[in-house]
């Protein structure tokens, strides 16, 4: 397994960047600049959130922070899923996207149970010890 010596090493980030190249690369003839500016701050906000909490000081504030990056998926489908009802993007943009979603949401609970577990176990403060 290669050592991951920054964030770029991780490939939930490059599947990240990728799919917000792709994601500009669909909208970029968005006439509704609203739609277009929240998806792109949401398709950019993903890998970003993996970058900044990487290079946070705790395992912690990582976790924390790809908790918000899953969560700016969450976001992105559903603004996919508003311009697909709304006829910007085509069925099969829409579908393929998010599959890309879906698939970087994965990696992401996946890393996060992972750091999880990398946490040291929480002192019992219900019933402390005699």
């Amino acid at each position: 397994m290669k050592k991951v010596s920054g964030f770029e090493d991780l490939e939930v980030w490059k599947y990240a960047v990728e799919l917000t190249v792709k994601v500009y690369d669909c909208i970029h003839t968005y006439k509704d600049y609203g739609l277009k500016d929240q998806i792109q701050r949401a398709s950019v906000s993903i890998p970003s959130n993996i970058a900044e909490g990487f290079d946070r000081q705790t395992n912690k504030e990582f976790i924390h922070f790809l908790h918000i990056a899953k969560g700016s998926c969450a976001e992105l489908k559903t603004q996919l899923y508003i311009s697909f009802r709304l006829n910007y993007i085509s069925t099969a943009h829409y579908e393929t996207l998010g599959k890309e979603i879906n698939t970087i949401s994965k990696m992401l609970y996946n890393l996060i149970q992972y750091r999880k577990n990398q946490l040291p176990p929480r002192p019992n403060t219900l019933h402390p010890a005699p």
